[in-house]
């Protein structure tokens, strides 16, 4: 039965390590920085035999497949501040991989400033978005 599970990273450090988490999630799977799969040989006597018995890794628990044969990764990228979310999803490497459509940045885009209570009176503000 299949699985999918759907990641949730928020504010600086969960977009940050989910940004890490995604680039080795693409290099075990051999998904190229852009989404399209790439041709990767077996490393190991192992990775061989799970190939040869059609036991190949499953890439739709983290990714889904667009209309244009890319893998799109199942994650939500929400910060109250665009920094992080710009350098994984607009300007750094894997820039092409992310669904525009699962990020969600305020669109006054000041951050919490490291106090926890303007950025929960924040977050009430732009939870129905």
């Amino acid at each position: 039965m299949p699985r999918e599970i759907i990641t949730l990273q928020v504010g600086q450090c969960g977009n940050q390590i989910g940004g890490e988490f995604w680039k080795q999630l693409c290099l075990e799977h051999g998904i190229a920085p852009d989404g399209t799969l790439q041709n990767l040989e077996p490393a190991t006597k192992s990775e061989a035999w799970q190939h040869q018995m059609g036991l190949d890794d499953r890439k739709d628990v983290f990714f889904y497949m667009s209309d244009d044969d890319k893998y799109i990764p199942r994650a939500m990228l929400i910060d109250l501040e665009p920094r992080v979310v710009n350098k994984l999803a607009k300007q750094g490497t894997y820039r092409n991989l992310f669904n525009p459509e699962n990020l969600f940045i305020a669109k006054d885009g000041g951050g919490a400033g490291n106090n926890w209570a303007s950025g929960f009176r924040q977050g009430e503000e732009h939870a129905e978005q």
